[in-house]
């Protein structure tokens, strides 16, 4: 899929400047920012309706972008991660040293995250250099957006740029597992 260098430029602008934005992921739209950008995060959270206890999943371009929470797993755990990844496998790694803030991992002492396939969040996360934030853009308890036609118009009003392209056509979200239990969060 090829991804424009000015649409790639316009939403790294944005993730950058404190900004929320639209794209397609796996299955769903998706809302992305700055993880380590508080204002940012909660704008994400208001815009969703969903407290902050529950946590955000990020997406990264590859497995670099998360080394630091790659240095405390067994060769049997990140031989899980390299199985799956990058693709839509969502794993729970620990993040002992709080790597990534309180404000988007929740209450949790771990963090969600995937390394995508899809080239549009390969590229963008590859271009500004870290994983960003991927939670589903719809309101809390809404079914989420397929398509770019299909994201609510509650949430444009608040959105600082959305990306063109689509989703991967996946039917489900990705699965999410413990790397330390293998427990399924998320089928």
């Amino acid at each position: 899929m090829y991804v424009s260098p000015v649409h790639l430029g316009l939403a790294a602008r944005a993730i950058e400047n404190g900004g929320v934005i639209a794209y397609p992921t796996e299955a769903v739209w998706g809302l992305g920012c700055d993880p380590w950008n508080d204002q940012a995060v909660l704008k994400v959270l208001q815009m969703k309706q969903r407290p902050w206890q529950k946590g955000l999943i990020l997406v990264a371009s590859d497995m670099m972008q998360v080394a630091p929470l790659l240095d405390h797993l067994t060769k049997t755990q990140l031989s899980k991660l390299e199985m799956s990844w990058p693709g839509p496998v969502t794993w729970v790694l620990p993040d002992p040293e709080g790597w990534v803030p309180e404000w988007s991992r929740g209450e949790h002492a771990s963090v969600a995250i995937r390394v995508s396939a899809h080239p549009l969040i390969q590229q963008l996360c590859a271009r500004i250099g870290r994983p960003i934030i991927s939670t589903s853009a719809n309101l809390a308890g809404r079914e989420p957006a397929r398509t770019k036609q299909q994201l609510d118009a509650r949430l444009y009003h608040y959105l600082d740029y959305v990306m063109p392209g689509e989703t991967q056509g996946l039917s489900q979200p990705s699965v999410i597992r413990d790397v330390l239990t293998d427990q399924v969060y998320r089928a």
